[in-house]
């Protein structure tokens, strides 16, 4: 059983190493997303009307 964890452990870390070199070799910055927690938007105004529209919708399925 523990050779069970530990293999499925060692399957996760090698998984999350070659996400995290794809990230590096790609050079891309990592970004934040639009509408987010906070209220600055600082997107394009398609996707600040965009966040609205999905910003309604949720709050009226709640």
């Amino acid at each position: 059983m523990l050779a069970t964890l530990l293999f499925t452990l060692a399957i996760f870390g090698i998984v999350m190493l070659g996400m995290a070199i794809g990230v590096l070799f790609q050079g891309k910055r990592l970004q934040g997303s639009c509408g987010g927690t906070g209220k600055d938007c600082e997107c394009s105004p398609e996707a600040a009307k965009e966040c609205a529209l999905r910003e309604m919708r949720e709050s009226a399925s709640s």
